[in-house]
């Protein structure tokens, strides 16, 4: 009877710590996915751009694919925030064994929200994210009634071709990497090895991009934190900034009331060229032609009358008056504000870049002499144990920033690379298809964020799961190559950023001198003697003496009259 009561108990508590599990599980998803609804809310088309509010199945099957969007973003962002929460999740274990407010983070809930984001990322990059934007694109079969469900059916269709195509490009490369451990029989084992296999080579494709994106991050977040604080009075006088700033607007006031007054140029006569008008990218999905734009300046507004006139004063005068109310802005603030967050920010962010690079420079000594094993999960670790960090709690907090840090310089630097730029997010004004593209990107460097953190030694922190059975981290050249073309380009991207004034302003010193040195050697008296020996010989004279008394002759009675 004790027996019985004990493996009752035994699975009443396993219930119990079920069902807690999957409660926490659902707190968290809906978390993530509000968040991200408030993010693609805030960046996706609305009101009268909106052209999926026309019809109502339009606007079922837009909510649909938002929905889907949403989800993976959700997935994305969990995926981000992964290893930092493990990392902290085993510091809090550690320093509170015993506590019973921290019973609920176990090894079991940590390693099956690993297991739960490798399951959705696949789902999400390989199922949801391509049926999202097949369902925006389908129309339905024709000879079928137009409906949701034949749009379904047409997706539903499509995505499959779509998938026995990508099955069977894997199955063809998969064999051309490992020839000897395939067969015909192994295409069947699709969960265990081709769906791993074909998320190994995103994962690897992943990680490639965060190494072109995440030095340019490094440099590139200077400049976007810089343009949010203000710089102090020594690097930047902010009054005559705005006393500029307002001189201009009140004269393209008065310029844009002389315009509607007189309907004609404020030059006369007006200049015979056209104006320079601005480059504007073109979207396919434009819900009403723009109107044209012209560039800001005085050179483009010049040849410009009547209408086109005044709404080029305007534009210039909107742009105008918006940086006078920032200057005005910045100008208010308080010294202190002024003189220490901005420097404070700055050494911040170069400290953990420095530190960063450091630290890979320290995983790549140890992986080269041996010291440190490769990235791939070999054992089962458990969370809770011991400290992965020679520093305790704040070498754990130190690795958390970090990685929050290369999360963010990663999407700081994605939307510097050229391919990527196209398809930034704007406020308001970003169509589906890019929001679908832009979840796609996002889920496959989220997802490989974990991997990079692992293969540049940012942390100890095995990968559980599916994480640390990807095939590629048991290489040792490509790891160690990863490192060191890591820290050679982020070294190279810091060296630009902070040497590119001195770099420009040595470059115009040196065409200052150059041209300095050419004109003082154009009035040089060796200058003139050649220039007249190159005369003399073309006309043919056979007297070089005769041509060099006649040069210094000109010579000597020019420098007397001057």
């Amino acid at each position: 009877m004790k027996m019985e009561d004990e493996v009752y108990d035994l699975r009443e508590q396993i219930f119990h710590n079920t069902i807690r599990e999957n409660v926490i599980f659902l707190l968290l998803f809906l978390l993530l996915y509000l968040s991200s609804y408030a993010i693609i809310d805030r960046f996706r088309r609305s009101g009268i751009e909106d052209y999926f509010s026309t019809d109502e199945d339009e606007a079922t099957v837009y909510k649909i694919s938002l929905w889907l969007c949403t989800f993976s973003l959700s997935v994305s962002m969990c995926a981000a925030l992964l290893l930092p929460f493990s990392i902290a999740s085993n510091e809090v274990l550690l320093a509170y064994p015993s506590s019973f407010y921290v019973k609920w983070l176990n090894h079991s809930l940590i390693h099956g929200l690993w297991n739960h984001v490798f399951l959705f990322s696949n789902v999400s990059l390989f199922i949801l994210l391509p049926f999202a934007y097949l369902f925006t694109e389908s129309e339905g079969f024709s000879g079928y009634r137009k409906c949701l469900m034949s749009r379904v059916f047409e997706t539903s269709v499509v995505l499959l071709l779509l998938s026995i195509a990508m099955l069977g490009f894997t199955y063809i490369f998969s064999n051309l990497i490992d020839y000897d451990n395939t067969s015909i029989f192994s295409f069947l084992s699709l969960w265990s090895y081709y769906l791993p296999f074909l998320y190994s080579c995103i994962s690897f494709l992943g990680v490639v991009t965060l190494l072109l994106c995440t030095p340019l991050g490094f440099a590139r977040l200077f400049g976007v934190v810089s343009s949010f604080l203000v710089k102090p009075q020594f690097l930047r006088n902010i009054e005559e900034e705005y006393d500029v700033a307002s001189i201009d607007e009140e004269s393209i006031k008065r310029r844009l009331k002389q315009a509607k007054a007189t309907g004609k140029s404020y030059l006369n006569p007006a200049p015979m060229y056209e104006p320079r008008p601005v480059r504007r990218k073109r979207t396919t999905e434009t819900a009403e032609p723009q109107p044209e734009q012209f560039a800001d300046d005085d050179e483009s507004l010049m040849a410009l009358r009547n209408g086109l006139l005044q709404s080029g004063l305007a534009q210039r005068l909107q742009t105008v008056a918006k940086r006078r109310q920032l200057l005005d802005e910045q100008r208010n603030t308080s010294s202190l504000r002024r003189n220490v967050v901005y420097p404070l920010a700055m050494l911040t962010l170069l400290a953990l870049t420095v530190i960063t690079v450091l630290m890979v420079v320290r995983n790549f000594l140890q992986l080269l002499v041996g010291f440190k094993a490769l990235p791939l999960s070999t054992k089962q670790f458990t969370v809770g144990i011991s400290s992965l960090s020679m520093l305790g709690p704040v070498g754990a907090g130190l690795e958390v920033v970090l990685l929050l840090y290369l999360a963010v310089t990663s999407c700081v630097g994605l939307y510097t690379l050229p391919f990527v730029r196209a398809v930034r997010p704007r406020m308001r004004k970003t169509p589906f298809v890019h929001i679908v593209v832009n979840c796609i990107i996002l889920l496959v460097l989220s997802s490989a964020l974990p991997v990079l953190a692992r293969t540049l030694g940012i942390t100890n922190f095995d990968l559980l799961g599916h994480f640390g059975r990807i095939e590629w981290l048991g290489n040792f050249m490509i790891v160690l190559s990863y490192n060191i073309i890591f820290v050679l380009s982020a070294s190279l991207c810091l060296i630009n950023k902070f040497t590119h004034t001195v770099r420009k302003d040595l470059y115009a010193w040196l065409l200052g001198l150059r041209s300095y040195l050419v004109s003082c050697f154009k009035k040089s008296i060796f200058c003139r003697i050649l220039t007249k020996f190159r005369s003399y010989f073309r006309k043919g004279s056979a007297r070089p003496e005769a041509a060099l008394q006649h040069a210094l002759g000109r010579s000597t009675h020019s420098g007397k009259e001057d």
